[in-house]
C-alpha cells in the first residue's frame, strides 16, 4: 500500500487511507481533520439512538470523540492524573502487582499470559487510578468487552442490545461510585474530577460517567494487547531482555512500534479541501494506518525487523495531536514493568503453541498466548 503512493481508496470502507509515516503524522495533527462532524454539520443518528441510547450518550461525552473547545477543557481536567511525574510514583506498586501475578502462575504447566497476567494488570492499575473497587475488575472487564464489540464487523441487533445494556450498568456502577466520592472523597482521580466539577469547572455527571469508563476501555484493552503482542515479539526474535531501566523504555518503544494493539485512526474531514493531490468534501472520513506507518522504510531503517536498539522513536501506536493518548506515559510504565518483570522471573519462557490473533476488529491482539516457564 506504501508503495502505491500517499493515499488509496479502500473500496471495503468507503474512504481514503493513508499508508505512509509521513501523512499519518501529519495528519494525525492537523486541525482541519478532527474526531467530531456534528458541531460543524447536521449528522442523522436517529437509528443508532434508536437502538443504541446509552452507548450513543457515552459517545457524545467521551473525551475520545470530543473537538476543542469541550475537548481542551476536559483534557486538561484528565491529563492532571497522568503526567510523567505522577504515573512514575505508581512504579512500586506496579512491580508487586507483576510480580504477585507470577507468583500465583503455576510454571510447571502451560499457561495463558493474557489471562493470567497481562489482562489483569492494567484492569488492576486504572481501578487503583480511580478508586473504584479492584474486586469489581471482572465485572468491569466484562461491561468493556461487550461494549467494545459493538465496533466488530458483522455486529447485529443482539450485539447491539447487550452492549447497550452494559453500557447502562457500567454507568450506573460510575454513578453509584462519584456519590460514594461526593460524600467521602480520596485520593483518586474520580475523587479529583468530582472536585473540579463542584468549584466551577462544569465537568458534569454525563462527562464524569463517560471519562471513567472510557479509561477503563481504553486504558485496558489497548495495554494488554500492548504486552500480549510484545511478549511475542521478543520471544519469537529470541531477544534477551535487558535489566536496566533505559533498555526496558527502549524495549517497550520498539514493541509499540512493531506490533501495536491499534491499527487505524479515522477523521472526519472538517472542511472542504485538497491534499496531497485528492479533494475531499467536509464531511468525508479518512484513514490513518498507524501499523502501516510504523513499518514505513523512509522513517524506520529495516522496518520489518524487530529491534530494540532502536528504541522505536516516534511511532504512531499512541497517535499525534490534540488527540494523542492521554493515558500514553503510564500504557507505557505498566507494559515496560510487565515485560521486565515477566523476563527476570521467567527466564527461560517459551511460546508452547503457535499464536493465533483474534478475529477482532477494533484492536489488533492475540485470543491468547501460551508459555511454557521450563
Amino acid at each position: 500500500m506504501r508503495s502505491m503512493g500517499s493515499c488509496f481508496f479502500w473500496e471495503e470502507y468507503g474512504y481514503y487511507c493513508f499508508p505512509r509515516f509521513k501523512e499519518v503524522n501529519k495528519l494525525l495533527r492537523d486541525r482541519r481533520f478532527g474526531r467530531q462532524i456534528n458541531h460543524l454539520v447536521d449528522v442523522d443518528n436517529a437509528e443508532k439512538e434508536e437502538r443504541c441510547p446509552a452507548l450513543v450518550r457515552f459517545d457524545q461525552n467521551s473525551l475520545l470523540e470530543m473537538e476543542p473547545p469541550t475537548h481542551t477543557r476536559l483534557r486538561r481536567l484528565v491529563s492532571r492524573a497522568f503526567v510523567s511525574r505522577q504515573v512514575e510514583t505508581q512504579r512500586e506498586e506496579i512491580t508487586t502487582l507483576a510480580n504477585t501475578l507470577i507468583d500465583k502462575i503455576d510454571t510447571n504447566q502451560p499457561f495463558d499470559l493474557l489471562s493470567s497476567y497481562a489482562e489483569v494488570i492494567p484492569v488492576i492499575v486504572i481501578c487503583k487510578l480511580l478508586g473504584v473497587p479492584t474486586e469489581m475488575a471482572d465485572q468491569l472487564l466484562d461491561w468493556s468487552h461487550k461494549m467494545v464489540a459493538i465496533y466488530e464487523h458483522g455486529n447485529n441487533k443482539e450485539v447491539e442490545r447487550i452492549a447497550n445494556e452494559a453500557t447502562l450498568s457500567f454507568e450506573a456502577f460510575i454513578e453509584s461510585e462519584i456519590e460514594n466520592k461526593k460524600r467521602k472523597p480520596s485520593n483518586d482521580l474520580l475523587s479529583a474530577l468530582i472536585k473540579v466539577e463542584e468549584e466551577g469547572e462544569r465537568l458534569n455527571i454525563e462527562e464524569l460517567i463517560a471519562t471513567s469508563i472510557l479509561l477503563l476501555n481504553a486504558g485496558h484493552e489497548a495495554t494488554v494487547h500492548g504486552i500480549g503482542n510484545g511478549v511475542k515479539a521478543i520471544l519469537e526474535n529470541s531477544i534477551d531482555v535487558t535489566s536496566t531501566e533505559e533498555g526496558a523504555r527502549a524495549l517497550t518503544e520498539e514493541c509499540l512500534r512493531f506490533d501495536p494493539p491499534l491499527h487505524m485512526f479515522t477523521r472526519f474531514v472538517l472542511e472542504d479541501l485538497e491534499y496531497q493531490g485528492q479533494a475531499f468534501k467536509q464531511g468525508d472520513v479518512i484513514g490513518l494506518l498507524l501499523g502501516s506507518a510504523n513499518r514505513d522504510e523512509e522513517k524506520f531503517s529495516d522496518a520489518h525487523l524487530f529491534n530494540p536498539t532502536r528504541g522505536g522513536i516516534g511511532h504512531t501506536s499512541f497517535g499525534a495531536g490534540i488527540h494523542f493518548c492521554v493515558g500514553a506515559p503510564l500504557a507505557r510504565l505498566e507494559i515496560e514493568i510487565a515485560l521486565s518483570v515477566l523476563f527476570e522471573r521467567l527466564p527461560k519462557v517459551r511460546i508452547g503453541s503457535e499464536p493465533v490473533y483474534a478475529d477482532r476488529y477494533h484492536f489488533h491482539g492475540l485470543e491468547a498466548l501460551v508459555l511454557h516457564s521450563r
